[in-house]
């Protein structure tokens, strides 16, 4: 969680104390050095932790708050953002499959797109999005209707994989035929029961369409 301290340090110019209010308000539990499932840091995009923040500090949410929690979080998902399996093998399966890939993030598009491509799979994908994106935020379901159209797809031809609540009701506003949860992110699995199915790791989305079909 470097970025996210970084960030709270950086607004609160390094005040120990009111840096540790953003975070546990936000979501970050100190004692397991962990994220809250659901929480605004495991969920929310960087207008939502904007808003938040901005209570314990003499700044408005502005736009310069939100650039600058851009560029620190860019930053730190550039240099440590680690992929949780060989997502180019995977992602390869998959579209051999006829299978569209795309991504809906409640980051920044454009971060969202500089990390896919320092993990080199940008190319991979059909279709990204961020909470800036114009498609609205999660849960809504606005960026899986963009996905549909971008791909000319309905959306009971989408399954949704998620690591959060959010993502579940994101798939279940927009009607996706299916909403996966996955545990390699802020969730367990009982934070994820109103999932369809629950998988492991990403890995494990070919098997899951094998049993499934």
């Amino acid at each position: 969680m470097p970025a996210i301290t970084e960030a709270a340090n950086h607004f609160s110019n390094h005040d120990p104390v009111i840096a540790s209010e953003m975070l546990a308000a936000s979501g970050y539990n100190k004692e397991l050095q962990s994220i809250v499932s659901g929480s605004i840091l495991a969920a929310a995009n960087n207008q939502q932790i904007a808003d938040c923040w901005s209570q314990f500090l003499d700044i408005d949410p502005d736009q310069t708050m939100l650039a600058k929690l851009d560029e620190i979080f860019q930053h730190h998902n550039l240099h440590s953002s680690v992929a949780v399996t060989d997502l180019h093998s995977l992602f390869e399966e998959l579209t051999s499959r006829g299978i569209k890939l795309g991504l809906a993030t409640s980051d920044s598009e454009q971060g969202a797109k500089k990390t896919l491509g320092a993990l080199q799979v940008l190319a991979q994908m059909d279709f990204v999005c961020g909470f800036d994106s114009g498609h609205g935020i999660k849960p809504e379901a606005g960026m899986v209707q963009a996905f549909c159209r971008e791909l000319g797809l309905n959306a009971d031809q989408v399954m949704v994989v998620g690591d959060n609540t959010h993502d579940l009701h994101m798939a279940h506003n927009a009607g996706a035929k299916l909403a996966v949860g996955v545990l390699t992110g802020t969730s367990r699995a009982v934070n994820l029961h109103e999932a369809d199915f629950i998988i492991d790791n990403v890995a494990d989305i070919p098997e899951l369409l094998d049993n499934i079909q």
